[in-house]
Order: structure tokens, then sequence, then C-alpha cells
């Protein structure tokens, strides 16, 4: 049995086809009509024909934007907008004539990091997304774990501070709201008055106010990981996304969770991704 996956980002979207020893037999990558939804359901079949066609039997997983409500079997929380109320799973399948999984960007990295990748030694692997948003994801003993209602794992959207900054999602004080990209760059305008990437921040934050703002984030961060951790008491986390290749946060951020866990002993790994941004399409095909 082949395993097929496709990632739907938003500016990309990726196919690969794997065999039954996780075997890389084929890779194709194209632009996502992020805009359309028509088109993206045309793209997605159109890429999976063209990577299935010298094979008979494969299972397909598809990594959305997004997640799947239980309720009504729509999309929803999805960044490419257009996909947001609209049955995907359902049309896909009807123009393939075949059944697929689908999860989220932070599952998908979760069961990729946890199989092939950082985390494959370890039973419960707590999977972190930090960069535009703040995802997670859980994976026990090799299989997903999403929740009654499929929201686990979804972390960034645990109240970190009662009445602190808004969130899209309608609430306030979320963890995304306080240490996604975005969000630190907001904190540095507020701090600075100056309007930076994060990368350009991170090379300025030896002085007074990067010293606050590098304090303000490794609080949160830690606070927020702490809760995780008290919950779920994970065999490991692995952080990916834009954010984990800050380096201090497996030195100075791990330091800043331990010391807010609520245990005498604290030893749970927090590590780096191995598979990066391929993680994606492997954690789809590996879905089934």
């Amino acid at each position: 049995m082949y395993n097929l996956g496709v990632d739907l980002g938003g500016t990309k979207t990726e196919a690969i086809l794997l065999d039954e020893h996780q075997n890389v037999i084929d890779r194709k990558r194209i632009q996502t009509p992020q805009f359309d939804y028509s088109e993206i359901i045309n793209s997605i079949s159109s890429l999976v024909l063209e990577i299935s066609k010298d094979i008979d039997d494969f299972s397909l997983g598809v990594c959305t934007p997004g997640a799947i409500s239980k309720q009504t079997g729509f999309i929803k929380n999805s960044n490419t907008q257009c996909l947001i109320g609209k049955p995907f799973k359902e049309d896909l399948e009807k123009k393939l004539g075949k059944k697929i999984s689908i999860e989220n960007d932070a599952n998908c990295f979760t069961m990729a990091e946890s199989l092939m990748g950082a985390a494959k030694e370890f039973g419960l692997v707590f999977g972190v997304i930090m960069g535009t948003g703040i995802g997670g994801g859980i994976v026990i003993d090799g299989k997903l774990h999403s929740g009654r209602t499929n929201i686990g794992g979804e972390w960034g959207h645990h109240t970190l501070h009662r009445n602190g900054n808004p969130c899209y999602c309608g609430k306030t004080g979320c963890v995304e709201t306080y240490i996604s990209g975005p969000s630190l760059e907001k904190q540095w305008l507020k701090l600075t008055g100056k309007s930076q990437n994060l990368p350009k921040i991170l090379s300025n934050i030896n002085d007074e106010m990067g010293k606050k703002w590098k304090y303000e984030f490794l609080e949160n961060f830690g606070y927020g990981l702490a809760n995780v951790i008290d919950i779920l008491d994970p065999d490991v986390i692995v952080l990916g996304g834009g954010l984990s290749n800050i380096d201090f946060l497996y030195s100075e951020g791990k330091e800043s969770v331990y010391e807010k866990v609520f245990s005498d002993l604290v030893e749970t790994p927090i590590i780096k991704n191995k598979l990066g941004d391929s993680a994606g399409v492997y954690g789809a095909a590996l879905l089934t």
C-alpha cells in the first residue's frame, strides 16, 4: 500500500508519495490558488492524479489550514478564508472518487515528527506550531488524538491573561496574541515605537527595551507550555513553525517553562523539529 499526502498551504500545495517503508517515490509542488475554492479543489485533484498515475492502490491524506467541524462537516478556523464554511472533504472526495483523511497543519506536523522526525522515540508527543499563529497536536503511541470535537492540542487559544489582548476568535488573552510572530512584532512596536520584522527584532534585543521584550516573551512562552505539561505531562514537546528557529527557546525558554510547572521534578524534553516545512506533507501521508 502506498501513502499519498497533500499539504494545502497558503501559497503552495505539495504532494508526496511514500512506499510501505516510508521512502519517497515522488514529490511535486504547485502554487495554491488561495482565493478560489473551486480552483483549490481542481488543483489538488490534478496533483493527486498526476502523482498517482502509475499506481493502483494508495491511501490519501490532506493537511489543511483549519479543522473540520464535527457539527457541520465544514471547514472552520482557516486562514485560507475561502475554505471556511465549505464541505471541503466531501467535495474533494466527490472530485476524486476516493475516501480521504483530513487534519490540520499542527496535527500533521505532530504525526510526522512522532513517526519520522525528532520525536520518534517518544510515546506521548505534544507538537507545537509557532509562527503566524499558535497551534498544537497530540500523538499517543503513534496515534493522533484529535479530541471529541477536533480541538485537541489547541493551546494557542488557552487564556493566558484574563482581559488581555483581543483575539480573532472572540476571546481575550489567548496565548496566540502574545507569542505568535505578529503578536511579538506588535509588542516590539508598543515598546520601542519601531515597526520591524521578527528577524530584525531578534538582532536588537540587548538594550533595555530589547531585554524587556525578551523577558515578556519568555514569561508568556513559559506559562503557556507549563499549562500544557500540567495537563498532559507529555514525554516530549517538539517545536515547529518559524519561531522554532529561535535558539534561546531551547535554553532560557525551557528554563522558563520548567520553573512554572506544578511538580518538584520537571524533565520534559523541549526539542526542535527535524522535518522542517516538510512535516505537513509527510504527516498527511501518514494519516491512514
